[in-house]
């Protein structure tokens, strides 16, 4: 399995006006199994000094995190009795041509999609110091993972698997060409979930996944089918009816097929040496009416309720689905025209109408699932998930946290906006031309920016 593959695109004389949008992962969602003998039926953990995170057993089970100054109003939930962290194997496709992109999911070769919560608790200073550790925290790097943070943090973890034969989820038109295998074994694998505050107003989370398991369960020997008809035709044998009675009431000669402990083992050993999870799916509840703004830079939309956010550098593209000039710019250059989702500068960073906001830490491609109305995905090209959850009161509060930990650009020259700053293309004689005419009218002008292309040998 090749889980990566890269494509140069050759340009054509005339390229097909009408690309079609690259296969995705559709959105990936299975149940939640409380198996943590510790949880009560309602219960609250901290984190750190300014938030917490609340346990509620109805309806399947949901975690909340709240600030402590607004314990009313929820930051982060998971939809109850659904998963939270899923993850899966899949081939991926790029094309490049130009600097324009397109990211096809190709073949899933297993999903885990299914969450258990086998350990809860917290996390004190002196815990990341001791060398026995309980249970829950086999794999995880304690005096890595908590550099830096503010005591106490939240664990969970658990496994996430998949026991069906059937991986694929429901169908959605964006998954038509993906072909899920269906003829895999189950297959779990461990989950960590770490919450800590990073300061006052923002929490960090933190998914890993660890390495995939196979088992080949049993298979169930078809004499059950027939224990009814066997269990009353003894009571005729214990009557002493003998004779060709017997024929159907002697166990039949089938056995179960299993693999066996060795090749289990190889299988295991030969996932561990060459697979691991390439995309984490982090899954939590939205509101049916609640806005999504951000995302870095973007030109066709304001609100993305309803649509999947690619996050990715790229040319923006000329028409962006516009016609007909995304139609001209496509003929001539492959995938030139772009659409609504491509940019220049996008950011993995949003702010809801309802005051909830989060960014992720990292590089890796993602996607921001919005297709649903009560739910938000993830989906990482991973095998980790790496972000925080801001704390704020209004849009202007949250964007201050959120550039407070990013950085901040320096404040502008005053040259910069005394004037416009002209863009335009065409040579020196076509500049000086424009300028004289501009300062004819007395247009304050501050800066020429100058478009230059290389002409290839």
């Amino acid at each position: 399995m090749s889980p990566l593959k890269i494509i140069k695109k050759h340009q054509s004389h005339l390229n097909n006006p009408f690309p079609s949008p690259p296969p995705s992962l559709p959105f990936i969602q299975g149940n939640l199994f409380i198996l943590s003998k510790i949880l009560l039926s309602h219960q609250i953990f901290s984190i750190g000094k300014d938030f917490e995170l609340r346990w509620g057993s109805e309806n399947g089970g949901v975690f909340s995190i709240f600030h402590r100054s607004h314990p009313a109003k929820s930051l982060w939930s998971t939809i109850p009795g659904k998963a939270f962290v899923s993850a899966a194997v899949a081939e991926t496709e790029v094309e490049e041509s130009r600097g324009s992109f397109a990211v096809k999911d190709g073949d899933v070769h297993f999903v885990c999609h299914h969450q258990t919560v086998e350990y809860i608790g917290v996390i004190n200073e002196h815990d990341a110091e001791v060398h026995d550790f309980p249970s829950g925290y086999l794999g995880l790097d304690l005096r890595k993972d908590l550099q830096g943070a503010e005591f106490p943090v939240l664990l969970i973890t658990g496994c996430i698997f998949s026991r069906k034969k059937n991986n694929r989820p429901h169908d959605l038109d964006i998954n038509k060409d993906i072909r899920f295998e269906t003829k895999v074994p189950s297959v779990s694998a461990r989950y960590w979930v770490l919450f800590d505050e990073k300061n006052s107003n923002q929490i960090g989370f933190k998914v890993k996944i660890g390495q995939p398991e196979f088992e080949l369960p049993q298979r169930a020997s078809p004499t059950g089918r027939y224990q009814r008809l066997r269990g009353k035709l003894r009571q005729f044998w214990k009557r002493k009816v003998v004779g060709w009675w017997w024929f159907f009431t002697r166990p039949r000669a089938f056995v179960t097929a299993s693999l066996s402990e060795e090749e289990l083992r190889e299988l295991n050993a030969a996932a561990a040496g060459s697979t691991e999870f390439n995309r984490v799916c982090f899954t939590y509840a939205s509101e049916g009416n609640e806005r999504f703004f951000g995302f870095g830079e973007q030109f066709s939309h304001m609100d993305f309720k309803g649509k999947r956010v690619p996050i990715f550098v790229q040319e923006q593209g000329i028409g962006r689905g516009d016609q007909p000039v995304t139609f001209a710019a496509n003929l001539v250059s492959y995938r030139a025209g772009g659409d609504w989702s491509t940019t220049y500068a996008p950011s993995p960073f949003y702010m809801t109408s309802k005051m909830r906001s989060l960014y992720l830490e990292g590089y890796n491609y993602s996607v921001f699932d919005l297709t649903t109305q009560e739910r938000v995905q993830i989906q990482i090209h991973g095998n980790a998930i790496q972000g925080r959850i801001l704390h704020g009161n209004s849009p202007t509060e949250i964007i201050e946290h959120f550039t407070g930990a990013i950085g901040r650009p320096p404040e502008l020259p005053e040259w910069i906006i005394s004037g416009a700053v002209v863009g335009m293309q065409g040579g020196t004689e076509a500049v000086r031309c424009v300028w004289d005419e501009l300062k004819k009218y007395k247009v304050p002008i501050s800066a020429f920016w100058l478009q230059v292309m290389p002409v290839p040998n």
